[in-house]
């Protein structure tokens, strides 16, 4: 198998892994804020804490299922970008030292998927196939 066969089967595939891993750790923060699984406080529902769990709890299992992928990793990126610059950069400029550096991480691949969309292991792609 060729190098330009290898990337063509795999990188679609390995696209909706990384989408699909993404989502279920970036659910975990959602599944803590709100549920308070794994252990974690409950923030005040309407805070800027709440509304971002619920945010990463429903939106990380659109993007687990790869349903509208395009528009909810858009939410999701500026969330990220959001919760960096409010919660994680005033505490020092290096995100090592803020603990900024998931959110970034975050941010960035959550662009990706807008750009890329959520490979062809989704619903997304499914219901675009049936169309």
């Amino acid at each position: 198998m060729n190098t330009h066969s290898l990337a063509s089967t795999w990188s679609p595939r390995l696209l909706s892994v990384l989408r699909i891993v993404s989502a279920l750790i970036f659910m975990a923060h959602g599944t803590q804020k709100i549920l308070g699984f794994p252990e974690g406080a409950s923030p005040a529902m309407f805070s800027l804490s709440w509304i971002a769990g619920v945010l990463e709890l429903f939106g990380g299992a659109l993007l687990v299922l790869g349903l509208f992928v395009r528009p909810v990793a858009f939410v999701l990126s500026g969330l990220m970008a959001c919760a960096y610059w409010i919660a994680h950069a005033p505490k020092s400029v290096f995100p090592v030292l803020n603990g900024g550096d998931a959110a970034i991480l975050y941010c960035f691949v959550f662009l990706y998927f807008v750009a890329a969309g959520g490979g062809v292991w989704s619903l997304d792609n499914i219901m675009r196939k049936s169309r």
